[in-house]
């Protein structure tokens, strides 16, 4: 089997054109007509997950976050990223990323993911692309969750802490009322809280809220801000299962490496 056969697959589970404008998704590096030996998978490409999947024996690496994401003048090793890339090459391993494409792909996408993770279903899109309505698709940033029943508000934020195995949840002032609905968008996602305040959110579980973004909340919707890598790292898990559950015999691993560049005391 050839590693396109496998990328191949992944774009009709995430099409390249779902990603935003800004994103780098798909093959990074690599040659996918190369035979196929294995695949690592990642939140983030690092050294140490090549080293991983040299040690491994494996040529296909599948990432969530694009190791390059703008144009690079050099490649000198000066860099983590000009260092991954290089040993990449030297060791014939691809790299190929699912990043906002698979964010965008509501039935398999990122937020989905951790909205099952919390037993959360019959969700709808939170933020949903117009452009793909047309072609009857439904495609789009984040989901909404509707509680079959509902929670007071720490008892929430507990729940979410303990079912995502969360360090720590920044979060905003408690309105003392029962959570009811539940908006969730994995990664970077500040720019929804509009959106999910307009959905009548009583809660928005993301990530990286800058301080003053926080006031934004008004007391008319809780932030519950868990962490970048925390709220992404069930993409690879995600990722996996779907190349098991369509793949036979198909040598996959989760990678040991723990990407996460933030530490807690």
């Amino acid at each position: 089997m050839k590693i396109k056969e496998i990328t191949d697959f992944l774009e009709t589970i995430a099409p390249l054109e779902y990603q935003e404008r800004y994103d780098n998704a798909g093959l990074i590096v690599g040659d996918i007509n190369n035979d196929f030996k294995g695949a690592l998978i990642c939140l983030d490409s690092t050294e140490e997950v090549v080293d991983e999947a040299i040690d491994l024996g494996y040529n296909f690496i599948i990432a969530h976050h694009p190791i390059i994401f703008q144009g690079i003048k050099k490649l000198t090793g000066k860099t983590y990223i000009g260092r991954t890339i290089l040993k990449a090459i030297k060791n014939d391993i691809a790299i190929y990323a699912m990043h906002t494409n698979l964010d965008n792909a509501f039935l398999n996408g990122v937020s989905t993911k951790i909205a099952n993770k919390l037993g959360f279903e019959n969700l709808e899109i939170l933020d949903p692309k117009p452009e793909f309505l047309i072609k009857n698709q439904q495609v789009g940033t984040g989901v909404i969750a509707n509680l079959e029943n509902e929670m007071e508000e720490m008892e929430f934020l507990n729940y979410l802490k303990e079912k995502l195995k969360l360090n720590c949840i920044k979060y905003t002032s408690l309105r003392n009322k029962p959570v009811r609905k539940v908006a969730i968008c994995g990664g970077a996602c500040s720019f929804l809280l509009k959106k999910a305040k307009y959905v009548g959110a009583d809660v928005f579980v993301t990530a990286d809220f800058k301080y003053h973004e926080f006031f934004d909340a008004e007391k008319n919707i809780i932030i519950a801000d868990i962490g970048h890598y925390e709220s992404e790292i069930y993409t690879i898990e995600l990722i996996f299962d779907i190349l098991k559950n369509n793949f036979s015999n198909f040598a996959a691993q989760l990678t040991k490496v723990i990407t996460n560049p933030v530490k807690y005391l």
